[in-house]
């Protein structure tokens, strides 16, 4: 399907896929989810976001969750900074990466994050060019950038000069966040297009499966060349902020379709599929995933890792 042999997961479960759950987990559990995700091969993992406690209640324990992670091995551990005050703490915390959402619509964009969409770029350079210099790689994601809650359709010309703003502001990478599940493979392809057109910077992909299309926009992503996709062991996860945002992407399933398709992601689906089953118990609810539903491909003939 692709000329690409492998792609990169980064695994977005401890963040956005904790955040949206109306169950507050326990610090030592978030830090067994995530050791038990380093166990089944992940490599970034976005552990968790630095922002107010009482916009995300879900998240307030990020200095002790970044306090008792696994280090070493070759794991990158990504932040979500807002502002640069969650810097501060992103920073102190000794994470690897940061992440800073700029949202492509004015209406998400103030509800968001309380700002403009200007304002977020501007925003954005700060906190990229602090993180920069301390050694971190920053990722921009481009927030609604397949559709808006609030606005509809966002156009991808729109997209692309926020790309092209963010590129100018110092990101390492790009990410196009479906963040309401609205988009469909040939809209993959339109703002594959429009970031082409302004920048080389790897481009990484975040899609929620919210009507179902989500693994058909991951795998048209990696057929056009994305360098990496999100995804959420479980499929756990979505936008506190946007309405009827359900779950990211499962890693598990996602990480089958590309094996069956020829292209490699270094996990482990069975130890995948338990740190997906450990959170289901935390949780209390089952999760949306269905590998560990149905299971591996018949018979077990599959590589371990895919």
């Amino acid at each position: 399907m692709s000329e690409r042999a492998a792609v990169e997961i980064v695994e977005v479960g401890p963040r956005d896929g904790l955040q949206n759950e109306d169950a507050l987990v326990p610090t030592p559990a978030k830090i067994a989810y995530v050791e038990a995700l380093v166990a089944a091969g992940a490599r970034r993992i976005e552990a968790t976001s630095f922002v107010h406690p009482k916009r995300v209640p879900q998240m307030a324990d990020a200095e002790a969750v970044m306090a008792g992670v696994p280090r070493g091995g070759g794991v990158s551990y990504i932040g979500l900074v807002v502002n640069e005050r969650g810097l501060d703490r992103a920073l102190a915390s000794g994470v690897d990466e940061v992440n800073v959402v700029v949202v492509a619509t004015e209406t998400f964009s103030r509800r968001n994050q309380g700002m403009s969409v200007a304002e977020a770029v501007a925003s954005f350079g700060a906190i990229s060019a602090r993180a920069r210099a301390a050694g971190l790689r920053v990722t921009a994601t481009i927030g609604a950038s397949f559709g808006c809650p609030f606005e509809g359709e966002v156009a991808p010309s729109a997209v692309g000069a926020l790309v092209r703003s963010c590129t100018d502001a110092g990101a390492d990478e790009i990410a196009l966040a479906d963040t309401i599940g609205v988009g469909v493979p040939a809209d993959v392809a339109r703002l594959v297009e429009a970031a082409r057109d302004v920048t080389a910077l790897p481009l990484r992909f975040h899609f929620h499966n919210t009507r179902n299309t989500g693994y058909a926009n991951a795998l048209a992503a990696v057929s056009l060349g994305a360098a990496a996709l999100d995804a959420s062991a479980g499929g756990i996860g979505g936008c506190p902020f946007a309405p009827a945002a359900t779950g990211n992407i499962a890693t598990e399933d996602l990480a089958y379709a590309l094996r069956r398709s020829g292209v490699a992601s270094g996990l482990s689906l069975s130890g995948v599929v338990g740190a997906a089953a450990f959170i289901e118990g935390e949780l209390g609810a089952p999760v949306p995933a269905l590998l560990g539903r149905a299971g591996d491909f018949p018979g077990a003939l599959s590589p371990e890792r895919g």
